[in-house]
């Protein structure tokens, strides 16, 4: 550590200048930026357990419940962009410590909560906290460290206590409900919002000025992206809960596709632009984006398609159901001890595409063999886990490698949107292909032999379907990578930011 510049918010920024040449030289801070993503991980996954207790407690319907966990969701995924913008202008660490205060007054507001209403309400506040804090996690770990190993390590570490907090979400959920009201899980977020501020605010000083921009705010960019994302996560919830046959899901996802034109459009022509379309054509960003994206299609596919064969097709209950799923859990939770190894022998640039191809062949094994007995089942969630743990760390990584210092909580905004996007498109598609080839009620217990035809076909076909969308992104983002290895990567992107300021 450098030598102490003077005191207060220069001591600070001086601090924050001088990188850590360890880890655990910067454990304070890495424990408050794992807060906030544990935060992510758990929230949802906790959550899910109680919904049916939520529902008698408050006398809420289906559809309510299912925006007491969707319109998080969807305010998380729909902001995320704008507030990465913003903390971009105004300070990551600023916009971070806004958005945890903001997390742990609401999950207080919890104990207060009468209707399903108002949970959904709080649930909203919530979302807005975690796109304030989420993209600036990745964003402030990247920027602690100079050396691209040290911030491979350190996006494992803070991703891997995520993944446990997934992993252990359920069980955890489960036995507090046996002994405690379902307000408190919600509360358990004010302890780790504490414990992120603390960290954040002692283990990361103020961002220095030159690592920030002043740019006027894109404010017309910012509401069309904002609906482009809202309207592209809505959409594949009414496509699985009215059908492809209702003008509803092809009316929103219309609007969508119009106001990602729009987006483009008001992009490429604005003075000082939300999102410098330039910036994400470098070839280390658009490649990380690529690969995120084709990780996450085929993530949630994989998950969907997996869950409805064990319970609907093959008849497990919904415990043993949990269980045929561990495959999964465990290397996500076990996997990240090899990250670093893996990348340090193939270098990062290979290493994402690697496992994103990982990921794709994963998915199409799944595809070809998963009809045929659990054990097909258990390797390709274990090939697409293995993937989708080096992937979600190096191409996220790499997207902020191949953007200048003064927009990297948007990079980092950028990748956690391509996965959000991708996994609800996973979702509509698998659900449009299962709602074209399967006849009656698929919920139902006795299938005929017909219908379960019906059902191993739908699956195949949706399984391959995501495979061949997951392989062109990948196929892509190869192509960007290896004009990273011939050098095009090393044109300054700062460069590119000067000359369309000074034109």
């Amino acid at each position: 550590m450098s030598t102490p510049h003077g005191t207060g918010t220069a001591h600070a920024a001086a601090d924050l200048s001088s990188s850590p040449r360890s880890l655990r030289e910067a454990w304070v801070a890495l424990a408050g930026l794992s807060a906030v993503f544990l935060f992510e991980m758990l929230d949802n996954s906790i959550l899910n357990v109680a919904l049916p207790t939520i529902g008698r407690d408050l006398h809420a319907s289906t559809t309510a419940l299912q925006w007491v966990t969707g319109a998080y969701a969807v305010v998380f995924g729909g902001l995320m962009l704008a507030f990465g913008a913003i903390a971009d202008r105004f300070g990551r660490r600023r916009i971070m410590l806004i958005g945890l205060v903001l997390l742990g007054m609401a999950s207080l507001a919890t104990a207060f909560v009468s209707t399903v209403e108002q949970l959904i309400a709080v649930r909203v506040a919530m979302g807005v906290a975690a796109a304030m804090t989420t993209p600036g996690s990745m964003a402030l770990a990247f920027r602690l460290f100079d050396e691209d190993g040290l911030r491979v390590r350190a996006t494992t570490l803070i991703s891997t206590v995520g993944l446990v907090g997934l992993a252990i979400g359920p069980t955890v959920g489960g036995f507090v409900l046996a002994i405690a009201p379902w307000q408190v899980l919600l509360l358990v977020n004010v302890p780790i919002a504490v414990l992120a501020i603390i960290g954040v605010r002692s283990g990361i000083g103020p961002d220095l000025a030159a690592d920030l921009h002043r740019d006027p705010v894109d404010i017309a960019g910012a509401v069309l992206g904002t609906a482009t994302i809202v309207l592209a996560l809505v959409a594949p919830t009414l496509f699985v809960n009215e059908g492809a046959g209702s003008w509803t899901p092809w009316a929103t996802a219309a609007a969508a596709v119009v106001t990602a034109v729009l987006f483009f459009l008001r992009e490429r022509s604005a003075r000082y632009p939300l999102l410098d379309l330039r910036l994400v054509a470098h070839p280390l960003v658009s490649s990380g984006l690529a690969f995120k994206a084709a990780a996450g299609l085929a993530t949630a596919g994989l998950g969907y398609l997996v869950t409805l064969q064990l319970q609907l097709d093959w008849g497990w209950t919904p415990a043993l159901a949990a269980l045929g799923m561990l495959p999964q859990v465990v290397v996500l939770v076990a996997g990240g001890a090899f990250v670093n190894p893996f990348v340090q022998r193939v270098g990062l640039e290979r290493a994402a595409w690697l496992s994103a191809a990982a990921v794709v062949f994963g998915l199409a094994f799944y595809g070809l063999l998963g009809r045929f007995g659990y054990v097909w089942v258990a390797i390709a969630l274990v090939l697409v886990a293995a993937g989708m743990r080096v992937v979600g760390v190096v191409a996220g990584v790499n997207v902020l490698r191949g953007l200048p210092k003064n927009r990297t909580t948007v990079g980092a905004a950028l990748v956690d949107t391509a996965t959000e996007v991708t996994s609800g498109v996973a979702i509509a598609v698998t659900g449009t292909i299962l709602a074209a080839l399967f006849t009656g009620d698929i919920a139902t217990s006795d299938w005929s032999t017909r219908q379960t035809a019906e059902f191993q076909e739908a699956v195949t076909i949706a399984g391959l379907t995501l495979t061949v969308v997951a392989a062109a992104l990948v196929g892509w983002g190869i192509v960007r990578t290896r004009r990273v290895t011939n050098g095009e990567a090393a044109v300054s992107v700062d460069d590119a930011i000067g000359e369309k300021t000074t034109a």
